[in-house]
This record gives structure tokens, C-alpha cells and sequence, in this order.
């Protein structure tokens, strides 16, 4: 584990280093209190940290009050290292953010058992964050896919309207259905349905941009959000997915499996009175257009218009 000594004197830093090393830390080291802040500022900062109280510029008392304001996690466990032992003192130097202290010169035994507990109490931190992500993960996330669930994407959406609307800029919603899905079910079992919606899945989340939206919105059907694209910008993303979902056959139980999908797209542009129920509906109108007009193709309405007629061609492919 990893542990900053910040201590002005060369004589007790050289001596705290070389004991916390002896007992496998990983020790980093700070002349002040401004070093100190700029070592726990990296992403990779230690979690336990040994701070001498009377320190030129910043004492150890202002930097555990700069680290408590900020407020961070991963916890930062401090221990205060002091002369000072007069009951005031220490009551002062807990109220400033420290977790718990040692009198100069200070005894090894004493200085191993405080880290123990220090140690305890990061390793404890670590897992509720490991368990409170897992919690969100779960919360978030369709658990067969890995995609933003239905209730995460539709969240989503609501949040980059609001970003269009005060931005001035255009917001591409795609709606996807993989075609003859039933026939995979009911020919190949549920197993190999599972299989195909994770590869889709996987396909069409490492195709769109960094910054795109990809949630799995219902059985076999996916919604897409593209920010900043435009009516022909969102047409072209999704023909483009298309296209790769179609690359190559699925292989489940020695069997190829060719899946297509159809697409709905519709775009919020500046101007228009965008609802996200409304933007869904004329999605979803484009899509049935697509499966209509003989699936594995991508039409497009525009927000404001009625349903139209078909207006791409592409093969219709059977999956087998």
C-alpha cells in the first residue's frame, strides 16, 4: 500500500521512510505542506498519509483542513505526527481533519499498530466503492448486454435534450429492432437469442462515437443517441451501423447466424418543440416503415413530418 510522509525534517523523514519500507509500504515523500497537496491531487494518490504538524508555509493542520474540504474519494486517512501532546493540542488537531495522531519521537509498535488501523479502515473504503458501483452497475445497466437500461437510456435522453436545447444544436434518435429475431428464438433456442443480442450489442457500442448513447430499450430493440447530429448526419451514423452489424456471421453452438436490423431515425433540431415521447414516436413510425418495407434498411422522419413512404433500398436478408 502506498503512504506519504510529509515532514519538513530530513532527519525524521529518513527515518519514517525507512521504517514504513521495512514494513513493505510504498513510500512517497513530501518537504511540505504544498508538496504534500500536489502528490494527493494525482489520480494515483496514496490513501494513508503521515503528516507532521509544525511544517514551513502549510502546517500539517492546513493541509487536513484543505483535504477535508475538498471532500474526494477515495478517503484519505491521515496521521498527524506531532510534538505537541497537551490534551488541547490533540482536540485541535482532530478538529482540523486528522483520523489519528503519534508524539514525536514516536515508538514503532505505536506507529504500526496506528497504520494497522489506518490500513483497515482505507481497505475497508475500498470495498463499500467497490460494492456501491456494482450497486449502480446494476441499477444502470442491462444485465445481458452491458448497455444503459431502458430506464438509464431514457434518462439519457431527457439529459441531452435539455444540452440541445441550450446549445442550439441537433440531436440524432435511432431505434433499432433485429430483424427475425423470433425465428433465432424459436429455431435455435433462447441461449443462442442471448448470444446474438450480446454481439449485437457489442458491435453497435463499439461503432458509435465516445459520446453517443447506446441502451438496450425492449427485447430485441436498442435506442441510439446521437448528439449533434443532424436529420442526414443520424441517417448516415445508422446506415453505417447497419452495415456493421452485418459484417459477420454470429457463431453459437457451431452454427452461423447472420443477423440484420432495422432502423428508425428522427433528429431534434434547433427550433422545433422537442418532447422526448415525441421524438420516440416518430422514431418508432420510422422503424415500421423500415420493417414494411422489407427490413435490414434505414428510413428516417423528420420530427415534424407525417409518416412517408420507404425511402432507402437494401437487400432483404433472412437470418438462417
Amino acid at each position: 500500500m502506498k503512504i506519504l510522509i510529509a515532514d519538513d525534517s530530513i532527519v525524521s523523514r529518513h527515518l519514517l521512510e525507512a521504517t514504513l519500507r521495512k514494513w513493505g509500504y510504498e513510500v512517497l515523500v513530501a518537504c511540505d505542506g504544498a508538496e504534500a497537496l500536489q502528490i494527493l491531487e494525482r489520480e494515483d494518490a496514496p490513501a494513508l498519509i503521515i503528516l507532521d504538524w509544525m511544517m514551513p508555509g502549510m502546517t500539517g493542520l492546513e493541509v487536513c483542513q484543505r483535504i477535508r474540504q475538498r471532500g474526494t474519494e477515495p478517503y484519505t486517512y491521515i496521521l498527524l505526527l506531532t510534538s505537541k501532546s497537551q490534551k488541547e493540542d490533540l482536540i485541535e488537531g482532530m478538529d482540523a481533519g486528522a483520523d489519528d495522531y503519534i508524539t514525536k519521537p514516536f515508538d514503532q509498535n505505536e506507529l504500526q499498530v496506528r497504520l494497522r488501523a489506518g490500513t483497515r479502515l482505507v481497505d475497508l473504503q475500498a470495498e463499500l466503492l467497490s460494492a456501491r458501483e456494482a450497486l449502480r452497475e446494476q441499477a444502470t445497466r442491462d444485465s445481458l448486454t452491458h448497455l444503459w437500461n431502458r430506464s438509464s437510456i431514457l434518462e439519457a435522453l431527457t439529459r441531452e435534450l435539455s444540452r440541445a436545447e441550450r446549445e442550439s444544436s441537433p440531436l440524432g434518435v435511432v431505434i433499432v429492432d433485429l430483424d427475425h429475431f423470433k425465428y433465432i428464438n424459436d429455431n435455435h433456442g433462447h441461449p443462442a437469442g442471448d448470444a446474438v443480442l450480446r454481439e449485437a450489442a457489442r458491435r453497435m457500442q463499439n461503432s458509435v462515437r465516445q459520446y453517443d448513447s447506446v441502451g438496450r430499450y425492449g427485447g430485441e430493440e436498442f435506442l441510439l443517441l446521437l448528439p449533434g447530429c443532424s436529420e442526414a448526419e443520424s441517417y448516415s451514423q445508422a446506415e453505417r451501423l447497419r452495415k456493421q452489424l452485418t459484417q459477420s456471421d454470429i457463431r453459437v453452438n457451431e452454427t452461423a447466424l447472420r443477423i440484420t436490423a432495422s432502423f428508425g431515425v428522427t433528429a431534434a433540431m434547433p427550433g422545433e418543440p422537442w418532447t422526448s415521447e415525441g421524438l420516440i414516436r416518430k422514431a418508432d413510425e420510422a422503424l415500421y416503415v423500415a420493417k414494411k418495407s422489407g427490413r435490414n434498411r434505414v428510413e428516417i422522419l423528420a420530427y415534424s413530418s407525417e409518416p412517408a413512404p420507404a425511402q432507402s433500398s437494401a437487400e432483404s436478408v433472412v437470418v438462417s
